[in-house]
Parts: structure tokens; C-alpha cells; sequence
């Protein structure tokens, strides 16, 4: 649906002509790739030309997913999976791996881009950042840690409301439409000493009172990565490292792509290993505890993975970056099939990479994502019984 696409799509160039080789592409434009050009793209994004990325560095013991029974889901995964064209599929219960499997050329030791999943590790930080004092308040004005913002629509919005995307900052997320904001916020000429975000942001209208009305803006999270960054006076790479990726015990570097004024893409573009979005999963059910410390305010987790934003779905809500379904399970979602799926009743992560065949869902894979995972809770629930 038209809410999970990322900023990835217009971090670039104008649209090319998609091409038939399995060369990498030479503009940035997602959109416009063809199937090929993805499949390598998505699990080599740093190598993609003009992609410039920050690492964020592992280090220290690794935290530990042994091996488990495995999973009967009742379902041929080999099916689903091609079905999903999933480059890699991990099931991890009560913190042992049920099923993990790869295809499209990916493997264990490599990483695959995650697209918009990369907005819920961008609101953890904002979380990290409060729990260090480095933002006092989430009803604190944006413009207290961005000043660049101060004099537009964003005078009004407090960081909880742009972590919920209440913002009421009129915003156009279309990416069929190549004037819409999304298609246009990165392409503009940088504004020296100023984030490109920022830049862009603050020429935009109000269409609505702050707090008042949902709509999916990821230009507003790449704001959000902004303000950590403003607020803590690090990149996004590096707190992350600090907070999570070193103490949890993450296998692998990641890496994060940067825009055009050289600041992480924080609606997008964290590459990561399968295996380490899972343990990222593991980190939030787990409470938000890395090297036995809490990394987070103790209410941070329930207000961030539960409805605070009617979507106007049934059953289903907005947290803080985070997508959450009133069973109490909740998802970061990215364009072409990226997910993290984290249900704490049942000590279930499940994450996924892939490469749908469009960004989007025209074709239902994301509703038969959707019932896998109800597979696998109720093969959960099978278990116990």
C-alpha cells in the first residue's frame, strides 16, 4: 500500500529507462530498475555508483541465536518464498532460529537494504536520546533542536508528533507522481550549511491543526534523524553503534546511506544481514536492553509499538515509526518486501528481505505476508497446546 514506500526512491536523479542487464544501475531512482538491477542492488547497496554510506560498526561478543526445533507451519515456505521473492526469511521463537532460508543470490554473510523498516531503528534512537538527556521531552517544539525550521508550518509540532507522523504538515507521498513531495525533496539544489531535508521541509503548508491528522510522511522521519543528530552531536551511524549494534552484540558492520548534504537517509537505507534484523527484534523484545544496559526510557517500548495514530484500518495502527496491530504484535515494513515482525506473546521475530516485484502491493504479496505471519503465530500456539 501506498503507506509502506521510502524515501529510497527519490533519493536520486531524475527517472531513467529501466534497464535489462545485471549491471548495477548509474542513477538512484528505485523505481525505474529493473528486477535484475534490484536483486544485485538491494544486497551491494554501497557499491551502487553515486551511493555514498556511513558503517555502523559491530564489535564485542556476538549475541547468540542457536538453532531450534524447526517451525511446522502447515505451508510450503520454498513456495511462499518465491512467491514473496525473498531473498532471506528468519524465524526466531523464544530467541532460537525455527527456519532461515536465502535465495536471489543472498546469503548469511551478506547484507540487504531495508528501505522504510529503517524508520522504527531511527525512532529507537530518538528514544536512546531521550533516556540520555540529550532531548529533554517528546513535547519539546522540533524547532528547539532543529532552528533551521523555525518561521514555517513546523513552529506548531512537537517531536512526539512527528514520531507519530501527526504533524498536519500538508505532505504528498505518491511515488507515481513525479511532482509529489516524496519524488521532489532530494532532488533540489542544497542549501549551504543546511540539511537538504530541512531545506525542503520547511517550505511546506499546513494542511491541518498539529496532533490532528495521520499521514505517512518519510520526508518527517528523515527530519527525525536530523533532530538525534542535532540533539546528540552524532551521526546516526555512530549512535547506533554506540546504543545497539556494539553492546547487543550485532555479527556484522551495517551500513547507512547518506543524502545528498552527506546526513544518514533516516526514513531509509540501513543495509543490514538478515540475521541482524532479527537480533534487532530481539533487542525490542527484549526491552531495549544492550550490554546490560537499559537503552531506553522504561515506557518508551509500550507507547512505540502500540496504536497512537489512527490509520484508519481496521485493527491496525501507527506508533512511533513503528506499525502496530491491536493483537499487541507490531512491524516495520519497507518497500519491496523488507519487514521485521515482532510479536512479544508468543517471543516471536520473524524478519524478512526481499525484492517484490513492485515497490508497492498490486499484486496481494503483502497480504500473503500477512498470513504467514498468523501461520506462524498460530504454529506457535499449536506448539503449546
Amino acid at each position: 500500500m501506498a503507506a509502506l514506500l521510502c524515501a529510497a526512491a527519490a533519493v536520486g536523479s531524475a527517472p531513467a529507462s529501466a534497464q535489462t542487464t545485471t549491471q548495477l544501475p548509474e542513477d538512484l531512482n528505485v523505481l525505474f530498475w529493473s528486477q535484475d538491477q534490484r536483486d544485485l542492488a538491494f544486497r551491494t547497496m554501497e557499491t551502487v555508483p553515486k551511493v555514498v554510506v556511513h558503517t555502523v560498526e559491530a564489535g564485542g561478543p556476538v549475541h547468540p541465536l542457536p538453532q531450534g526445533a524447526p517451525i511446522d507451519l502447515g505451508i510450503d515456505v520454498d513456495a511462499y518464498m518465491a512467491g514473496q521473492r525473498n531473498a532471506g526469511l528468519i524465524i526466531v521463537q523464544d530467541g532460537k532460529i525455527r527456519l532461515e532460508k536465502y535465495a536471489l543470490g543472498y546469503a548469511p554473510d551478506g547484507r540487504w537494504t531495508s528501505f522504510s523498516v529503517a524508520k522504527s531503528f531511527t525512532s529507537t534512537l530518538v528514544g536512546a536520546a531521550v533516556k540520555d538527556g540529550f532531548i529533554k521531552s517528546l513535547d519539546d517544539k522540533v524547532t528547539a533542536y532543529i532552528p533551521g525550521l523555525k518561521g514555517s508550518a513546523y513552529d506548531d509540532v512537537s517531536v512526539r508528533q512527528l514520531l507519530t507522523m501527526t504533524s498536519g504538515v500538508q505532505w504528498n507521498e505518491d511515488y507515481t507522481d513525479p511532482k509529489s513531495d516524496v519524488a521532489q525533496f532530494n532532488l533540489q539544489q542544497p542549501v549551504p550549511g543546511e540539511d537538504i531535508t530541512v531545506s525542503y521541509m520547511k517550505t511546506l503548508p499546513r494542511e491541518a491543526p498539529a496532533g490532528s491528522k495521520w499521514v505517512y510522511k518519510t520526508g518527517e522521519t528523515n527530519l527525525i534523524g536530523v533532530l538525534v543528530s542535532s540533539a546528540t552531536g552524532k551521526t546516526l551511524s555512530a549512535y547506533l553503534s554506540e546504543k545497539v549494534w556494539r553492546p547487543f552484540g550485532m555479527e556484522q558492520n551495517a551500513v547507512w546511506m547518506l543524502g545528498p548534504t552527506g546526513h544518514e537517509i533516516s526514513g531509509c537505507c540501513l543495509s543490514a544481514s538478515l540475521r541482524d534484523y532479527a537480533r534487532f527484534g530481539e533487542f525490542i523484545l527484549g526491552g531495549g536492553v544492550a550490554g546490560g544496559q537499559t537503552v531506553l526510557p522504561d515506557d518508551w517500548l509500550a507507547a512505540a509499538t502500540t496504536k497512537q495514530a489512527d490509520i484508519d484500518m481496521p485493527g491496525r495502527g501507527y506508533g512511533y515509526q513503528w506499525w502496530t496491530n491491536d493483537d499487541g504484535s507490531f512491524a516495520a515494513q519497507g518497500i519491496f518486501g523488507q519487514g521485521i515482525f515482532i510479536d512479544p506473546k508468543r517471543r516471536l521475530v520473524i524478519a524478512s528481505n526481499g525484492n517484490w516485484p513492485t515497490a508497492t502491493d498490486p499484486e496481494g504479496v503483502g497480504a500473503s505476508r500477512e498470513a504467514f505471519y498468523k501461520a506462524a503465530q498460530a504454529a506457535v500456539d499449536g506448539e503449546g497446546q
